[in-house]
């Protein structure tokens, strides 16, 4: 039997990039997204994924990327929807273009990648994850990101509810502080990028039967 087959958006860098060397180690092919395609070549060497040039917020990459994936393997078992970005707290910060970018890459971006790869995860009976955020669950002052998350935290929900009885988990990751590159300021005693992909594997290697739906994750240091 042919590998099976793990997607993921946001695969260049952070918790994509150490969710990707987890899935291989963990006997996976892959398939690694991301908007630069320069950034994927050390993971396409080091890993042998199929990489591809993905701007989340375009229809036509996204339908593209679902199309190489199944072209290369002929299927596709695990999809990430993990690319996202933030913004600094306050109604009056950052500009409304780079609102615009946000809200469109972590909340329409996600609901592309589910659109463009779910008739091939239905096919494999596979699963879908989605990168929410503790700021999903509670509110931040002044945060338009933690909105976006509280909308991915219902994606995820709804997402659940539509693919009930057809075999397809859906699990959200819910992290709390990691240290990762989304931080222009590296935060203190926080989680690490491959305590998440960590997490992610534990809900994908769960028994067919056993479908995790939220995972929620904190530093022991994090308060909130």
């Amino acid at each position: 039997m042919a590998d099976p087959v793990f997607l993921i958006t946001g695969a260049s860098s952070g918790i994509g990039a150490a969710t990707a060397r987890h899935a291989r180690a963990a006997g996976y092919d892959l398939v690694l997204a991301a908007r630069s395609h320069d950034k994927l070549r050390a993971l396409e060497q080091e890993l042998g994924a199929l990489v591809v040039a993905c701007d989340v917020t375009s229809w036509e990459d996204q339908q593209r990327m679902a199309a190489m994936a199944l072209d290369r393997f002929g299927q596709i078992d695990v999809v990430f929807a993990n690319a996202g970005f933030g913004a600094p707290r306050g109604f009056l910060e950052s500009t409304p273009e780079h609102w615009q970018s946000m809200v469109l890459t972590n909340v329409y971006g996600a609901a592309l990648t589910i659109r463009a790869t779910l008739p091939a995860v239905r096919e494999s009976r596979g699963h879908v994850l989605l990168t929410g955020s503790v700021a999903g669950r509670r509110a931040l002052p002044g945060s338009l990101y933690s909105c976006t998350k509280w909308a991915v935290t219902a994606m995820g929900e709804a997402l659940r509810q539509e693919v009930d009885g057809s075999g397809v988990r859906v699990t959200l990751i819910e992290p709390g502080m990691v240290d990762t590159p989304f931080f222009d300021n590296r935060p203190q005693n926080a989680l690490e990028a491959d305590d998440i992909a960590r997490t992610v594997m534990f809900a994908v290697q769960q028994p067919p039967h056993v479908d995790v739906n939220e995972i929620l994750v904190r530093p022991t240091a994090q308060a909130n």
